[in-house]
């Protein structure tokens, strides 16, 4: 039996609407959620994915300003602008586009930006309330994949979920998110020894490495759940971190590379922004 693909483009379209209609709902009140995106240097890949963010943000109604600068920027100014953003009432969201230049400290910038306008989820205060599991701004890629799970009808609750990958961007959190619904994890990189031993009895198994491929049929057991995380580019094409094809005859459900995790990401940095909105104006 073929796996069932979880489309994440689809239900991205289908929460999109639902926050269209609450943007509205919230316009009404006199409140309108409005997101601002810092960008640095002119790395083509990453002014395109702001500019994804932009358009998703004015499709819904919301407003979205973008501050474009060159690489020569200094941290000083740098941190000086997200100040004034902080202190921007009209300003619910603010997210500083990684990476950023070898001369500006990332962890910095990412501390500098208020926790109530932390719409990537990021900042420390967040990350130790999603630790807790408090109420918080969760990162927006493992937040989605959580999203995609639970509107699939997947079980989470007492599952083996295995976490192929360690980074502070998806691995690490998306681990703690599902235990936080009561899964059992385990987390698997580099240096684990017979990876393939553990990935082979994980009821979800989420691979966030990087790697084309490096996940097939053999390494999964029969009617796993495959989140794949993973953006590879092979002979032009974008690839996943799993084995699509070997993969969907053994899983009983699995993403696809593009249109499976990506665009869950943009809506869930939205969901972020309207609830900061709403919490500002409480």
């Amino acid at each position: 039996m073929a796996a069932e693909i979880i489309y994440g483009s689809e239900l991205a379209q289908e929460i999109r609407s639902e926050l269209k209609s609450e943007v509205e709902t919230l316009n009404g009140q006199g409140i309108h959620p409005k997101l601002s995106v810092i960008i640095i240097g002119d790395d083509p890949a990453s002014k395109s994915y702001v500019r994804g963010k932009q358009k998703a943000s004015n499709k819904i109604g919301m407003d979205a300003d973008l501050w474009e600068y060159d690489s020569t920027i200094t941290e000083p100014e740098l941190l000086n602008k997200i100040e004034e953003l902080n202190n921007e009432k009209s300003v619910h969201g603010i997210l500083v586009q990684l990476p950023l230049p070898e001369h500006i400290e990332d962890q910095k910038v990412i501390e500098a930006i208020s926790p109530e306008k932390d719409v990537d989820g990021f900042h420390p205060i967040s990350i130790g309330k999603m630790m807790t599991n408090q109420e918080t701004f969760l990162p927006c890629t493992p937040h989605g994949i959580i999203v995609m799970m639970e509107r699939a009808g997947i079980e989470l609750e007492g599952k083996h979920a295995v976490i192929l990958g360690r980074s502070n961007l998806v691995g690490k959190p998306v681990g703690q998110l599902l235990l936080n619904k009561n899964a059992t994890v385990t987390y698997c990189h580099s240096k684990t020894e017979d990876a393939q031993n553990i990935t082979k009895q994980a009821d979800i198994l989420i691979v966030a490495i990087g790697k084309p491929s490096v996940i097939s049929a053999e390494d999964i057991k029969s009617g796993a759940v495959v989140i794949d995380v993973g953006v590879n580019r092979v002979d032009g094409k974008l690839t996943g971190d799993v084995d699509f094809e070997s993969v969907k005859e053994k899983a009983s459900y699995l993403t696809p590379v593009p249109k499976g995790v990506g665009p869950m990401t943009i809506t869930m940095l939205l969901h972020n922004t309207i609830e900061a909105a709403k919490r500002i104006h409480q």
